[in-house]
């Protein structure tokens, strides 16, 4: 089955040669920064080496979510819950967002007491977050059957409709005036007197004094070529959707499965804590960085040898401007789905919600989540290149934070006070001596 269809963006025609900002992948990290910059006023160039959304942001669950976050990531999440709230009526475009409650489930009295404990992290922000169970729990998943003791709800979190959201957005930064150009690769930055005048695109020179790097699964491999040491690596995730069936309005998230209601009416459904790991040369490169992540989230993953190994073992790390580059030769990362987590997930959700029973399968996908050792994102200035920006790695959280990612990107690219302390998402965390690993969790 093919992969997910985001809403067709046209590109602009004419590369302009000079604008202040080049934003680099056209992803919802991207088009909310391009947006946020264009109506500042700030002339914007967005460029895509494929399609808008056409890799991770088209292919993730939908979920925008408070609920089960790394603490560090709680206050932006608030900033982007906040933007989604009026997001259709300030882009006059439809994004599919509502608040319709996520639901984490616990199978038992440990799930719980760790449910309750991360609750004390939304203490005083007026989430509405609770513990339910019982009959209560009965009525927000009607005639369920999982195992399910009780769960963490979050009524105000919701959902939005991943094909049409990072198109929406990136349409309105064009609104406002931003240049978007698809199928058009950023080979590599323009340094000049230490730094940043300007990007080489496979079309040519763009003259710039900023530069945003929002490269999703590709961000490491265009920032070595920069210079500029990037630990991350790429995790899969394989997502199914089924025909329309009446069923819970709320969102799931159990370890058997998670679901969410699509606008179509049908179901969008992944495992709940099975990822695949593609060994790969940068897995041995970057073991050391990852080894806490590893060592924490090893019960759910599943490392395997595939054709990844020699697909990237043969990608340039270095090339010049008038090289073809990766991004050239790989237009939209497409990868497959796994099979195994597939008709696990889908056997899992229709015993748990016996509505799905009723439902087809009628499309499955993979996408590449961008990854860090600590498992939150990089949104942040490079201090040895000026004017570089780097906004990636946000470790399959990018979807609902992204507008306000987007709007802390362009606070820092525009130097005015940022909506939220950036300093946990800095790059230098990497190089000046803290303490880099995820959260517990939950």
């Amino acid at each position: 089955m093919p992969g997910p269809k985001p809403t067709p963006v046209e590109p602009d025609l004419k590369l302009p040669k000079v604008v202040d900002v080049v934003v680099i992948g056209g992803g919802i990290i991207g088009a909310a920064t391009a947006l946020e910059l264009s109506e500042r006023g700030v002339s914007v160039l967005l460029c895509e080496k494929g399609q808008i959304a056409g890799e991770q942001s088209s292919r993730n669950w939908g979920w925008v979510r408070l609920g089960l976050r790394d603490p560090r990531e709680i206050p932006l999440m608030c900033v982007a819950q906040q933007i989604w709230d009026g997001l259709d009526a300030r882009i006059g475009r439809k994004t599919g967002f509502t608040r319709s409650g996520i639901l984490f489930g616990a199978s038992g009295a440990r799930d719980a007491q760790n449910l309750e404990r991360w609750a004390r992290h939304v203490d005083g922000l007026q989430t509405g977050a609770r513990m339910v169970s019982g009959a209560e729990l009965d009525g927000l998943l009607p005639s369920h059957r999982t195992d399910l003791e009780c769960a963490l709800h979050m009524p105000r979190d919701g959902r939005a409709e991943p094909q049409w959201a990072a198109p929406a957005i990136a349409e309105a930064a064009r609104d406002k005036g931003a240049v978007l150009m698809t199928t058009c690769a950023v080979r590599s930055v323009d340094v000049q007197g230490g730094r940043i005048a300007g990007v080489f695109t496979e079309r040519g020179r763009v003259a710039c004094d900023r530069v945003v790097l929002a490269g999703g699964a590709w961000s490491r491999l265009f920032a070595g070529n920069a210079g500029i040491d990037l630990p991350q690596l790429k995790v899969l995730n394989t997502v199914l959707r089924t025909s329309p069936v009446e069923g819970p309005e709320a969102a799931l998230w159990s370890d058997d499965f998670a679901l969410r209601k699509r606008a179509d009416g049908g179901y969008t459904i992944a495992s709940g804590h099975e990822n695949t790991v593609d060994i790969v040369p940068d897995s041995f490169r970057l073991a050391w960085w990852f080894l806490p992540a590893f060592r924490q989230e090893w019960r759910s993953l599943r490392f395997r040898w595939s054709k990844r190994w020699a697909i990237e073992a043969k990608q340039d790390r270095k090339w010049l401007p008038t090289d073809v580059t990766p991004f050239e030769q790989c237009r939209v990362l497409d990868p497959e789905p796994s099979g195994k987590v597939l008709r696990r997930a889908w056997s899992n959700a229709k015993k748990g919600v016996p509505a799905l029973q009723n439902a087809e399968l009628v499309q499955s996908w993979a996408g590449m989540i961008d990854v860090t050792p600590d498992a939150i994102p990089v949104i942040s200035g490079v201090e040895e290149i000026p004017g570089m920006f780097v906004a990636t790695g946000f470790s399959g959280h990018g979807f609902g934070i992204g507008p306000g990612a987007g709007r802390l990107m362009a606070d820092l690219v525009t130097g005015v006070e940022p909506c939220v302390d950036p300093a946990a998402f800095r790059l230098s965390r990497f190089t000046d001596g803290s303490k880099v690993r995820p959260d517990p969790g939950y």
